[in-house]
C-alpha cells in the first residue's frame, strides 16, 4: 500500500495503482477465506486463487520496476516478499495437496 501511495498521480501510476492495490492485497482475504474453509479442496481452492493474485502482484511491482514509475528501495523489498509469499503459498498448497490424497 505504501508503494501505492508512492506511484505517480499520471494516468499509467493510477492505473498500476488501482491494480496493484486490488491483486496486493487480494491474498491476505484468500488467506483468511482458507482458514474458514469448509473442506481441504476448499482450502486449496482458496489458497490458489490467493497464488494467483500474489503472481499478479509480482508481475505488476516488476512492471513498475522496468518501466520505471517510481525508484524506490521498497519497491525491491516489496518484490522479494511477493517471491517469498508465492513460494509459502506454493508450498502450503502442495502440504495440502498431499494430506488431501493421504486422507483419501
Amino acid at each position: 500500500m505504501k508503494i501505492v501511495d508512492l506511484l505517480p498521480r499520471t494516468y499509467t501510476g493510477q492505473h498500476f495503482a488501482k491494480q496493484l492495490i486490488r491483486s496486493g492485497t487480494s491474498p491476505s482475504f484468500q488467506y483468511g477465506e482458507a482458514q474458514a474453509a469448509e473442506s481441504r479442496k476448499d482450502f486449496i481452492h482458496k489458497l490458489k486463487i490467493g497464488q494467483k493474485e500474489l503472481k499478479e502482484t509480482f508481475i505488476c511491482l516488476t512492471l513498475i520496476k522496468k518501466h520505471p514509475l517510481l525508484s524506490d528501495p521498497l519497491l525491491d523489498t516489496a518484490i522479494s516478499e511477493c517471491d517469498q509469499l508465492i513460494a509459502i503459498f506454493f508450498k502450503s498448497i502442495s502440504t495440502a495437496k498431499i494430506n488431501q490424497r493421504e486422507n483419501n
